[in-house]
């Protein structure tokens, strides 16, 4: 893959994690602040946003969302598949650690 392909990756993921901002931000906030782990502010900010805006911005050549796992514990949950656990407890062990880290971040 080379700068350009790379770059035109990360401006469709930037329209698609927008579009995606926004539309759960319109529908439900409170999970929407959850899912994303955003702030109330930039909830408000995404979501006024006009469609020129948004396409201004995710042509950007800079990432706009962010990998919030960045816990070795989860990642080893994620990614602890059949091995002799059970896949449901430590996803939702997973989801339950990633929890605490959106609360304390708000």
């Amino acid at each position: 893959m080379n700068a350009d392909q790379i770059l035109m990756e990360i401006r469709e993921t930037n329209l698609s994690y927008l579009m995606l901002a926004q539309s759960l931000i319109r529908a439900d906030r409170e999970q929407a602040l959850f899912r994303l782990g955003m702030s109330e502010g930039a909830a408000d900010m995404i979501a006024m946003l006009s469609p020129a805006q948004v396409l201004k911005i995710a042509s950007s050549n800079t990432l706009l969302c962010r990998m919030r796992v960045d816990d070795d514990m989860v990642w080893t949950l994620l990614t602890n598949h059949g091995k002799g656990s059970n896949d449901s407890v430590t996803r939702l062990h997973a989801n339950i650690l990633m929890a605490g880290r959106h609360q304390e971040a708000a």
